[in-house]
């Protein structure tokens, strides 16, 4: 079936730091048409998402799927689970000690063992958004299109303070993980978003706040899908993003990129901030690299990129469908 789980075993892997790894192995789904018959779309998952990008059950199925804006009829959809997510996964080690640019490492060689010598796009939003940033930096020439979306190409000090806060809650709560998303679930919204939505109405079942229900909602799901170790690994490599940890500037990383780049924002984002794109599109231009700025206007703040279902779409459709496709 075309989109069952498969698994990819990377021999012999050297991170960037060069600690080497005997092996590991990365588990990934494809939707839509065969390698090799289609311009190919790599979509990077969200920090609680999964490679279950489309279908009946896909976290992003109204975006990725046949006649939809990522469209499984013209394009072959790959999405690897990042290492640690925990979806599937069998005897991972937490312990590794590997960041994020070594995360988008092991998808290049992932995607060199699957002979795709090249993709039509790269994209995805938050930590996915931020490793495309991380794939983009490592291999200039890897795609005609890279679209992050409310993400950023370097962990700055804001995200840097929730992350930390994050792993004070996974070390210290009684109930972790549930608790570390409550907490997540504060500054992936806004407060504009949660006083429109509860207006301050009680759930009279539980005696609480609907908002508090709400939070308790998404505390206990996230606490079936995700174990603490999981949780604590990706929180990690989410604070690690930054594609100028080896010393070399950003203007120098991206100074041979030929890609058309599609920075996608939310204007109430305030996990990553549409200012910092602003500048990062500046100094794009400033250097000649092909970029537009697409702004989501919600309040809904950084969830924006899957709550924002039609804007989301006319933004992809209008990249995907400017130009020829390119194999």
């Amino acid at each position: 079936m075309e989109d069952e789980l498969k698994h990819i075993l990377i021999e012999d892997f050297e991170t960037q730091s060069g600690f080497k790894i005997k092996k590991i192995e990365l588990t990934y789904q494809i939707f839509g048409m065969p390698i090799g018959s289609s311009p190919v779309i790599l979509v990077n998952h969200a920090l609680t998402g999964n490679s279950l990008v489309s279908g009946k059950n896909g976290w992003w199925r109204d975006i990725v799927g046949d006649n939809k804006p990522i469209d499984t009829k013209r394009f072959t959809v790959i999405c690897f689970n990042i290492p640690g997510n925990g979806f599937n996964e069998n005897g991972f080690d937490y312990s590794l000690n590997i960041n994020l640019g070594d995360v988008a490492l092991l998808f290049i060689k992932a995607l060199e063992k699957l002979k795709i010598s090249k993709l039509f796009a790269i994209t995805g939003g938050s930590i996915g958004g931020c490793l495309t940033w991380e794939m983009l930096a490592i291999k200039n020439d890897i795609a005609d299109k890279i679209i992050p979306i409310a993400a950023d190409w370097k962990a700055n000090d804001w995200l840097i303070a929730n992350t930390y806060l994050q792993d004070r809650i996974l070390e210290n709560s009684r109930d972790p993980v549930a608790d570390a998303r409550i907490h997540a679930m504060t500054f992936y919204r806004t407060p504009k978003s949660l006083n429109e939505r509860f207006k301050r109405t009680i759930n009279d079942d539980k005696g609480i706040f609907n908002v508090e229900s709400w939070l308790d909602h998404h505390g206990v799901k996230l606490h079936r899908r995700f174990s603490l170790d999981s949780y604590k690994f990706l929180n990690k490599l989410l604070r690690s993003s930054d594609i100028t940890r080896d010393g070399i500037s950003f203007e120098r990383k991206i100074q041979n990129v030929k890609s058309k780049i599609d920075i996608i924002s939310v204007d109430t984002d305030i996990f990553f901030l549409p200012d910092e794109d602003y500048e990062t599109t500046s100094i794009l231009k400033s250097n000649k690299i092909s970029v537009n700025n697409h702004i989501i206007k919600s309040i809904h703040g950084h969830d924006a990129f899957l709550i924002e279902t039609n804007q989301i779409s006319d933004i992809f459709t209008k990249i995907l469908n400017n130009g020829n496709l390119l194999r």
